[in-house]
């Protein structure tokens, strides 16, 4: 049993709770008057919280007789003990230095590292300008628009968004389940139990209404059918300006994003309003909780919000990279973007602000929020697993491997049923809140490049690789 601090044998062995040392006490105490810690851990310690050690006496020979040598000898014993303590002083400020130092190396070594990736990207940014000039126009009895880049949202606009936040997350955690809605015995007696014949091959675009009866298909190039599910026909078709990339329904409104960077709005099939801000591809739309605004992003790295109720450009936000997806938070203050940098940004719509980043491992193809508000599901270009995030954290809680591709993701309403489909087929993921645990609910061999839920969760409907529509409902 030697002392920490001499290394050798104590005379009076004292023992630290903070640390489990075992110390001279007149050296250890010695250091607590000076520096008031515990000098293993660092850790707060007085003299009253050493413990004794019981334990036989190291008995020293007797001191010399001459009275001039135990002199000597006790004053060589306190410049041992002084130049012990100093010498373990020492070794610990240097330790301590170093890790200050590699630090102070890492944060220079990142610095540098960004600032070149700024330059660079700036670069090109000029490049970019001096060989084009985009404008924004936006149209639909409004006029023409300027391009903006804002970071707020004007006070009418912004006074809806806080309020529909107020009153959805005053009440969302407190929701039942609907009255009618799917359970997991059921989702997992799901077959396919009616099919279309192709429309388009190649076609990747699908929404459901809120009625679970009309989808939103490509076609044909550049067109949308509004299909009925109850009448298994198209009652409508809807132009674009070009290959479309994304479908969705705002209430009974559907709008349609192109490769040419045109969003257009049309109520049963008359275009109501066309928009043009994105300088190149709109790759994503996504509708806010108000019902009346909608959000699209574009490979000009930008994210734009639009109103429908008065036809207009409320605001363009930039990136630094191209993004691929977007989706609301359900209450309705957060807007995520996936970029191809793998990178999701989560930004507050009131102000334009960055909330959150979380890095992925490759193009972020698709993103949803689950309806709890708490949970973000996201997926990569070419990966076989969904990975959900918890917001409250913003930390990747849960991978969930589904043994094949993943196109598409879909949560129900109730944030139960995470739904994925992909060329090889698609699965339901369950999450029980009461054990906090994940199960596989179900697992179809129908390939799905995209996916949506019925009415009620009732039917999975998916888009095929063909082009085609596929019901899976119980039998």
């Amino acid at each position: 049993m030697l002392c920490a601090i001499s290394g050798e044998a104590p005379q009076v062995p004292v023992v630290s709770p903070k640390s489990g040392s075992v110390f001279e006490k007149r050296l250890i105490e010695a250091y607590i008057a000076e520096n008031g810690k515990d000098p293993v851990t660092g850790e707060e310690l007085s003299s009253e919280d050493l413990i004794d050690v019981k334990s036989q006496r190291v008995v020293r020979p007797r001191p010399p007789t001459l009275t001039s040598i135990p002199s000597l000898l006790s004053v060589f014993q306190e410049e041992w003990d002084a130049l012990a303590l100093e010498t373990y002083t020492l070794r610990q400020n240097l330790a301590q230095t170093r890790q200050e130092l590699s630090a102070a190396l890492y944060q220079h070594d990142a610095a540098v590292r960004v600032i070149a990736r700024l330059t660079q990207e700036r670069d090109e940014a000029r490049d970019a300008l001096s060989k084009v000039t985009v404008g924004a126009r936006a149209s639909g009895g409004q006029g023409d628009a300027m391009q903006v880049d804002s970071s707020g949202l004007p006070d009418q606009v912004l006074a809806r968004v806080e309020s529909t936040q107020a009153s959805l997350s005053k009440s969302r955690r407190k929701r039942p389940v609907p009255e009618g809605w799917t359970t997991g015995d059921a989702i997992s007696a799901y077959k396919p139990t009616e099919s279309t014949d192709p429309f388009y091959p190649g076609g990747k675009a699908l929404s459901v209404n809120p009625s679970g009866d009309s989808a939103l298909v490509e076609i044909a190039d550049g067109v949308v059918g509004v299909f009925s599910l109850s009448q298994k026909q198209v009652i409508h078709t809807l132009q674009s300006n070009g290959p479309v990339t994304d479908a969705i329904w705002a209430g009974e409104k559907a709008v349609v994003a192109s490769s040419t960077g045109s969003v257009k709005v049309f109520e049963s099939s008359q275009e109501v309003a066309s928009f043009n801000v994105h300088a190149g591809a709109a790759t994503s739309l996504a509708l806010h909780a108000t019902g009346d605004i909608i959000a699209s992003v574009g490979v000009d790295k930008s994210y734009v919000l639009y109103d429908l109720s008065s036809n207009a450009v409320i605001t363009q936000n930039f990136s630094d990279a191209p993004l691929l997806s977007v989706q609301f938070h359900p209450d309705g203050h957060l807007i995520a973007a996936g970029g191809a940098d793998g990178q999701i940004k989560i930004f507050d719509i009131k102000t334009g602000a960055v909330a959150a980043n979380y890095d992925l491992a490759g193009p972020v193809k698709r993103v949803f929020f689950s309806e709890n508000g708490i949970f973000l599901a996201a997926v990569t270009e070419n990966s076989t697993m969904v990975s959900v995030w918890d917001l409250r954290s913003s930390k990747e809680i849960k991978v969930l491997e589904t043994g094949s591709q993943v196109d598409s993701i879909h949560w129900d309403y109730t944030g139960q049923f995470l739904l994925a489909g992909g060329p090889s087929g698609l699965t339901v993921q369950q999450y029980s809140k009461a054990s906090k645990a994940w199960s596989e609910t179900l697992r179809s061999a129908v390939p799905a490049v995209a996916v949506a839920w019925g009415f009620s969760a009732q039917s999975i409907v998916a888009l095929n690789t063909e082009g085609g529509l596929t019901v899976l409902t119980a039998q």
